[in-house]
């Protein structure tokens, strides 16, 4: 029998029968991996555990434990799902069902409107099927014979997606389970036994495709785990994260608000929310000054012939508003800044004496979305991107790299986030620039990660047309893993606006250009730390800080002499003049999640001193109110993550 050479990830090498499967591996390894297996990576693509392997490979098994095999499993789940919908409700048309972060949905056309009491029907249909441990069973099919299999069936959402499909080009498959079949690129596990647990977390609605004017379907979201305590977990964090959703939050703090009738997807922020935000670009401006940035302030709109020579007219106009017609000349919002730094650039001749230039900018963009996909804070049409722009020599762009990895690190440290993930994204299939420049951008992300220490991992092909790049993905107080910074290389833009410096040889030579991000957006990163925090911000980000409390009218002019005091420190204060009573007062800010009160009092006025009061902690007892500056000020000046 022909042999294949299997390279684990541990470097060991074994001789297997050609024709061996994932499984088979898994089995000569441990029985317990076996049992856990859920999906194979085989020379870096995703397969099924049955898949054969007939040349030499590099193979790599996941569980439930890896990313891979969570989003396989959630997957497979939503077929199950479709299986148990398809048995419940026979007339049932099916969309896509993938997997997210946090579990699946499944898109599809039925004549009932779901109610909870059906996705309990569903959720238990799910389980009865699972029990019968149907295979999930891969076949490729020619399109012709898929186009024929769901005319059959009767379902033209597969037929459209069929349609798009190059048959020569595009593999297409199908996934069976029992007597439910489905078009899917996959992998699945290997049989819906697997699936233990499941619970149905809501219906809502959406269009097919994303598109208002497409049919409107439901959309069931879903989780499932191999585990009763990891789905029992889960759904604990689900209630407190429906507590900490920043719509919420930010309605109770008075922080933003949106409003649809003057345009859905534009932020309103109001004063408490603009201090937070103030002492944000503050923060930010002040540390890029100390790490060699300038600031660059650019327009709000350019003439069309700027997005035609970037590309964005080509690439990105359905995200783009509509034109103005100026003087007979078509103009756009800008939907990103780089090309008006591009304009600063080439203001005047550059020298590599010059380089590098750090230009950053907090540039508010416009980008259309559809409004079915707005969200809040998190997915809106109008955003201050925390934008920067590195123009530098060949020679120089490691050294940049490192600078901006240490920067991102230093920035997200200092709002209390310590659990960063790096992802280098690889040249996609179709692409811009020449191969030498991919590899050398490429190593040079690799090497800056590697010389700081840092583990990354490798997205083949996950690149832009344009370059490849770094995401740095941190994860919140939940768990909940948030992709933020960005580290993006454009061989595209210097080349369409031929971009120039003269070299040490007196030669033109071509800059790099480095994208980079560090909190994305403002607006989007406000959504997130609001959750993260829960509202309770640290001190010195809170719109207000500390709050005086009277217990009496009487007092009112003592606590105003204390207010004085503080705001001459620069300590964001509030005198609370309301004739309630103090038990009402300190409930009230407690709600309002303000880091310290200050109750004054008979013996307080006469002793020149407050008694301090602690979010979430209550009493700390009586102080010197200049012994409560300095506490307060160490926390402020230190940015304190309690």
């Amino acid at each position: 029998m022909e042999k294949v050479k299997i390279t684990l990830p541990d470097g060991s090498v074994t001789e297997f029968d050609k024709g061996v499967t994932p499984l088979q591996i898994a089995e000569s390894i441990s029985k317990r991996l076996a049992e856990e297996a859920l999906v194979a990576k085989v020379n870096g693509v995703l397969r099924d555990l049955n898949y054969k392997i007939n040349e030499d490979a590099e193979v790599k098994i996941f569980t439930f434990k890896d990313e891979e095999g969570k989003h396989t499993y959630w997957h497979s789940t939503s077929h199950l799902m479709a299986h148990a919908i398809q048995s419940l409700f026979p007339e049932a048309k099916f969309g896509v069902g993938p997997a997210i972060e946090g579990g699946f949905y499944y898109d599809f056309d039925i004549n009932t409107q779901l109610t909870d009491a059906d996705l309990r029907k569903i959720e238990q249909k799910m389980l009865e099927l699972a029990k019968e441990d149907h295979p999930f069973q891969r076949k490729e099919l020619s399109k012709q014979e898929a186009v024929d299999f769901f005319k059959k069936v009767g379902d033209n959402f597969k037929l459209e997606i069929l349609e798009d499909l190059d048959d020569k080009k595009d593999t297409i498959s199908i996934y069976s389970e029992g007597d439910f079949t489905d078009l899917c690129t996959g992998p699945h596990i290997p049989s819906a036994g697997k699936i233990k647990y499941v619970k149905l977390l809501n219906v809502s609605g959406s269009y097919w495709r994303g598109d208002e004017h497409n049919k409107r379907l439901q959309r069931i979201y879903g989780v499932s785990f191999p585990k009763k305590k990891m789905l029992e977990e889960h759904l604990q964090l689900l209630e407190e994260a429906k507590k900490r959703d920043h719509r919420k939050l930010g309605k109770q703090l008075d922080l933003f608000s949106t409003v649809d009738e003057a345009g859905p997807g534009l932020i309103y922020w109001h004063p408490k929310g603009a201090r937070i935000r103030n002492t944000i670009e503050e923060f930010w401006k002040e540390a890029h000054f100390k790490n060699g940035y300038e600031m660059v302030y650019t327009p709000h709109v350019g003439k069309s012939w700027l997005w035609e020579t970037s590309g964005h007219l080509s690439h990105f106009k359905e995200n783009m508003f509509a034109p103005m017609s100026i003087d007979e000349q078509d103009y756009y919002i800008k939907p990103m800044n780089c090309p008006f730094h591009i304009m600063i650039y080439k203001s005047g001749l550059r020298s590599y004496r010059d380089l590098p230039f750090r230009w950053a900018e907090l540039g508010t963009v416009y980008r259309y979305e559809k409004s079915g996909v707005l969200h809040g804070l998190l997915r809106v049409r109008g955003f201050t991107q925390d934008d920067a722009h590195i123009f530098c020599t060949h020679e120089q762009v490691e050294d940049e790299i490192i600078k901006v990895i240490r920067f991102s690190l230093f920035i997200w440290k200092s709002f209390g986030f310590e659990n960063l993930k790096f992802y280098i994204s690889t040249k996609p299939d179709k692409a811009v620039g020449d191969d030498g420049l991919w590899e050398k951008a490429t190593n040079s992300l690799i090497n800056a990660l590697k010389k700081e220490g840092l583990d990354y991992v490798i997205d083949e092909g996950g690149g832009a047309f344009y370059g490849p790049k770094i995401d740095i993905k941190v994860k919140d107080a939940l768990n909940r893993e948030w992709q933020m910074s960005t580290i993006q290389f454009d061989f595209n833009l210097p080349e369409r606006f031929d971009m120039k410096y003269i070299g040490e040889d007196g030669e033109e030579h071509r800059p790099f250009m480095v994208h980079r991000a560090l909190l994305g957006s403002i607006e989007r990163f406000m959504g997130v730390i609001i959750e993260h925090f829960g509202g309770a911000f640290p001190t010195w980000l809170a719109p207000v800080q500390a709050v005086v409390i009277p217990v009496s009218k009487s007092f009112l002019e003592y606590g105003e002499s204390i207010v004085e005091q503080l705001k001459e420190k620069n300590i964001r204060v509030e005198l609370d003049r309301r004739n309630e009573k103090i038990g009402y007062k300190i409930r009230h800010w407690e709600t309002q999640k303000v880091p310290f009160m200050l109750i004054i009092g008979e013996r307080e006025k006469e002793e020149g001193t407050v008694s301090v009061r602690r979010h979430k902690i209550g009493d700390k007892g009586s102080m010197k109110l200049e012994e409560f500056e300095s506490l307060i000020l160490n926390e402020i000046n230190n940015k304190t993550i309690n």
